[in-house]
């Protein structure tokens, strides 16, 4: 018999962080598989987003475990379609978003979200930094910190003649109100 009561369970279960930290109730999820049939993506998950709520609301840390090493929860594109199908309005986007994070955070992300991660982190450091993305600074971190540095360079030299891509950064004004965002939601000084 387990020494964890099913109230401790609940209390420390993945499910239960999910609702603290985001709002989203997972319990409300009844599996009616709108999000899973129009996610773009679903195809090459190993379980689609539906059975991603249904292992989190089992409250099992093998479960939880399970689904914060899938490669699933990497794939998925945060084009709101599951959310906007969903006749629960359970928000999947925030919820993948916040599973990503828990599974940096506890070493358990998938071997092959490297990319992933490189990107989130680039993407949202030139955000910290300018207030707003600066596209050749983040394509260039990101590129660093995945040693893809020749990959696309072609393409990136035809979107800065054709004047896609700015050399150099548009800032916002209130860089400091920008930095305290930062500060306040992910802990980070950038």
């Amino acid at each position: 018999m387990s020494s964890i009561s099913h109230h401790d369970r609940q209390t420390t279960s993945l499910a239960n962080k999910i609702q603290e930290v985001t709002g989203v109730a997972l319990q409300n999820c009844y599996q009616c598989g709108k999000c899973a049939a129009g996610c773009p993506v679903a195809g090459d998950m190993e379980m689609p987003s539906c059975q991603v709520l249904r292992l989190l609301q089992y409250e099992s840390p093998d479960y939880d475990r399970r689904v914060l090493e899938s490669e699933s929860i990497w794939l998925c594109l945060s084009c709101d379609t599951c959310h906007s199908r969903c006749p629960q309005t359970i928000n999947t986007p925030k919820v993948m978003y916040f599973l990503r994070e828990e599974a940096v955070r506890q070493g358990l992300a998938h071997p092959k979200s490297k990319d992933a991660q490189a990107f989130h982190k680039a993407f949202l450091g030139s955000v910290a930094r300018h207030g707003r993305l600066h596209e050749i600074g983040m394509l260039m971190n990101y590129k660093v910190r995945t040693g893809h540095l020749f990959q696309d360079m072609t393409l990136g030299s035809k979107l800065y003649q054709k004047g896609k891509l700015e050399l150099l950064p548009h800032g916002v004004k209130d860089k400091a109100a920008v930095k305290k965002l930062f500060k306040r939601t992910t802990g980070n000084k950038e």
